[in-house]
């Protein structure tokens, strides 16, 4: 399933920290951001329901988007 989430990632250093966090809590797990768009999406490719996951990491905020 593809998740959408829209962040607060708006820089590299934003995006490091994310990417940190994102490689610990799903390993397995195809993800990527779409920084140019004005939502700094976050698009995420797993058969887990990551939502609540997401949404409780203290490094950046995240909503899914529907």
């Amino acid at each position: 399933m593809i998740y959408v989430f829209k962040t607060s990632v708006d820089s590299p250093s934003k995006l490091e920290s994310a990417t940190v966090l994102l490689h610990e809590l799903l390993p397995e797990t195809l993800w990527n951001f779409d920084l140019e768009d004005c939502d700094n999406i976050l698009r995420v490719d797993s058969e887990l329901d990551i939502v609540a996951l997401l949404a409780d990491n203290t490094i950046f905020d995240c909503v899914e988007l529907e």
